[in-house]
């Protein structure tokens, strides 16, 4: 088993690390705020020759994405980063990439879409692709970043998985704050992921394929059907990726981490680094004898629709809290899964949603104390006075 070594790191400067101890072939890439330390740390690594990287400087995200995908049918191991606006601008290449089953991988710094313009955090960038094709993780701090980058080419490049993933971090609170970080030693991380060996190549004369042909209403319904196949592959797959990586570095992942879920009555559901503020409301909370807990969900694609209701369907009430808004009128796009995934339980809590953090507002703790205030007078008399909440913005 490897042995971990503790370093101070960004998660932009993780995000780097392990794109070196990774080495993919190819990396096409254009700079944007906060994604743009990761690309500009790992073109250094190129540059010191310290990989042997292919450094591709383009001209847009569209043209970065583009390239990826060119890079990946032709058989290499493909990787970029992006943010925001960015993001948007990848997006038809975005479907291409997914469609194609190309196994890419892109940390995405999660930050606002504009307009107004805005650089700082919400996951309304990522949130909006949603239904792209592509695998999402998120992650609570720069360590889940470094093992979740690790763990994404694994996933993508699985013979029975065969799609690419996106692992996103808070723009700036995690992309710029300096953590302890344990990483590993590049011979372990090169051991765990493998040679990279494409199912096809665009390079390789002797079995010459096509790609991206038009496909019209004979087989596009078809070929749309074995994409979805392989989002639900994934759910039955990524299971034994996470045994694979516990076994060589000791450290255990899943779908969804509770927290002191067992006998609570209540309980928050969020992403990433506000999972962090929230457990220590917990702890504080308990300490007064409140029954709390807290849902952090790992994977948004493809959703563990079985493991958050496993988790969930005791309690009496939960609060999703989203740093998105999806206008739809119906609350943010995880409060609408979430909802969705308790909705055949037996028994099932009633369900809340709490939009904040938009444009990178901050959420504190007294912040998250009024939900769990809101959510214990819920479970108390069992009346939901209002089911869509936006915490933390001005009156």
């Amino acid at each position: 088993m490897a042995t971990p070594k503790l370093a101070p790191f960004t998660g932009d400067e993780i995000t780097a690390y392990a794109m070196k101890q990774i080495e993919p072939d190819v990396v096409a890439a254009y700079p944007i705020t906060p994604q743009t330390e990761i690309v500009m740390n790992f073109s250094q690594y190129v540059a010191d020759g310290k990989v042997s990287t292919e450094m591709i400087p383009v001209e847009s995200e569209h043209s970065a994405m583009s390239a990826c995908v060119g890079a990946a049918c032709a058989g290499a191991r493909t990787m970029t980063a992006t943010s925001a606006n960015g993001l948007a601008l990848m997006w038809e290449i975005l479907y291409i990439a997914a469609s194609t089953r190309l196994p890419i991988v892109m940390p995405v710094v999660n930050r606002a879409l504009s307009a107004p313009i805005n650089i700082h955090c919400d996951h309304s960038d990522s949130m909006g692709t949603r239904d792209s094709g592509w695998l999402q993780i998120y992650c609570e701090n720069a360590q889940e970043v470094y093992e979740s980058i690790i763990l994404a080419v694994k996933i993508a490049e699985r013979a029975d998985i065969q799609l690419p993933v996106m692992v996103c971090q808070d723009g700036f609170i995690t992309s710029h704050a300096v953590e302890g970080v344990e990483v590993f030693e590049d011979k372990a991380v090169k051991d765990f992921i493998g040679e990279y060996k494409p199912r096809f190549s665009l390079l390789n004369v002797e079995k010459p394929v096509t790609v991206g042909p038009l496909d019209l209403q004979d087989y596009y319904f078809e070929h749309k059907r074995q994409q979805s196949e392989g989002i639900t592959n994934a759910l039955k797959v990524i299971p034994e990726v996470f045994k694979e990586f516990e076994k060589a570095f000791g450290k255990k992942h899943d779908f969804v981490d509770g927290y002191r879920l067992d006998d609570a009555e209540v309980a928050i559901c969020v992403l990433s680094s506000t999972a962090g503020t929230a457990r220590g409301v917990v702890d504080n909370l308990r300490d007064k004898g409140q029954k709390v807990g807290l849902l952090k969900p790992r994977f948004f694609r493809p959703f563990p629709r079985e493991a958050i209701a496993k988790k969930l369907s005791h309690l009496k009430a939960v609060a999703v809290l989203d740093r998105s808004e999806a206008f739809s009128g119906e609350g943010g796009p995880l409060f609408s899964e979430v909802k969705a995934a308790l909705y055949d339980e037996k028994s099932h809590p009633s369900v809340i949603n709490y939009i904040f953090g938009l444009g990178g507002r901050d959420i504190f703790e007294k912040d998250i104390e009024k939900v769990y205030t809101d959510l214990l007078e819920v479970a108390g008399t069992g009346k939901i006075k209002e089911k869509i909440h936006f915490l933390g913005v001005r009156d």
